[in-house]
């Protein structure tokens, strides 16, 4: 068995984020253990393991970053984890989470979930703006806190396995709402007389100066005021909303994007909801 010092890791996937994350660890002076399940380059620098036990066998703390959760299970299964620290980087829910951490711990092991934030290109790159959600063991956080900080930042959100994959798929489903609405406006404009990168700069200030919307959203629901600092309320923006719909149909756009959002905002409105700003539709979501 080789070297468990804390410069040293082993990390369990060669995908485009695995190999970002194993280069950021080799530059900064990790020994790395790589292992991956289909034939692929490695690193340079990096010590290609035979088999994932093998590679799990070099060193105490195991990095997985795979497809999904079912070959983080097909990849662990059968080996011995006693000891090992597994801070898994694969995309998952938070209940696979949690049941993978139920899992591993079962077997001997200590277990981190995490959810990247940022793309490959992103890691350890100063300055990127990238970071993880980390979630789980806090004592495995602690004692591998040096080593998790190199790829990106690091924020530890709780011992709840869960957390890391709840942030992460919160923030992507935000994400994707902004990009629909990015789509819908480009779709507006595309057949007219107007550069779509002349227009970009103004969506996105725009989108920015919105943004902060969220605040007065978090407000809200932590006092149950929905009306508290209302300047535009639920009615106003459901009838500013037609505007938007005939917009759509006369620059010949399907409306698609936009009408779920709208039809919860109509039923907010329904149930007595008009003096509210749109924070009710959280709500109407959790029904």
């Amino acid at each position: 068995m080789s070297d468990h010092s804390k410069k040293s890791l082993t990390v369990l996937g060669l995908g485009d984020m695995g190999s970002a994350l194993v280069r950021s660890w080799l530059a900064d002076g990790y020994a790395v253990t790589v292992w991956n399940r289909s034939a692929r380059p490695a690193p340079e620098g990096a010590t290609v393991a035979a088999t994932a036990a093998d590679a799990i066998a070099a060193n105490s703390l195991i990095v997985v970053c795979l497809l999904d959760d079912a070959s983080v299970r097909a990849t662990l299964d059968g080996i011995d984890l006693t000891g090992r620290d597994i801070v898994n980087l694969t995309t998952s829910t938070p209940a696979e989470a949690r049941e993978l951490s139920d899992w591993i711990t079962s077997r001997g092991g200590r277990f981190l979930d995490g959810g990247i934030m940022a793309v490959p290109s992103m890691i350890g790159v100063a300055e990127s703006g990238a970071y993880v959600f980390y979630s789980g063991s806090a004592h495995l956080h602690e004692v591998n806190a040096e080593a998790l900080a190199v790829p990106a930042g690091v924020k530890y959100v709780g011992t709840d396995a869960g957390f890391a994959a709840l942030y992460d798929i919160a923030l992507l489903s935000a994400m994707w709402g902004m990009f629909a609405g990015a789509a819908h406006g480009f779709a507006l404009i595309r057949a007219e007389d107007i550069a779509p990168v002349d227009f970009a700069p103004f969506m996105v200030g725009y989108q920015q100066a919105m943004a902060g919307y969220a605040y007065g959203t978090a407000a809200q629901l932590a006092s149950g005021d929905y009306a508290e600092g209302v300047e535009s309320n639920l009615a106003m923006m459901v009838t500013t909303n037609g505007t938007l719909l005939r917009t759509a149909a006369e620059q010949g756009v399907s409306p698609e994007l936009l009408t779920p959002f709208m039809a919860l905002m109509e039923r907010r409105v329904a149930e007595g909801g008009g003096h509210e700003s749109n924070t009710g539709v959280v709500d109407l979501l959790r029904r």
